[in-house]
């Protein structure tokens, strides 16, 4: 499964599609799809955790 954030508001959602629409602020085409190589912190580094 993927993590998807709306590049507006910052909501996420988990899925293997992309969302059409922000489960938050309901606006079309803002959600993008998390770098998977980076770790669980957030933070960009490249460590799994």
């Amino acid at each position: 499964m993927a993590l998807f954030k709306c590049d507006k508001c910052g909501a996420t959602k988990e899925g293997r599609c992309k969302p059409k629409n922000c489960p938050a602020c309901k606006l079309a085409d803002t959600m993008i799809k998390q770098d998977e190589a980076a770790g669980s912190c957030g933070c960009g580094c490249k460590k799994k955790k």
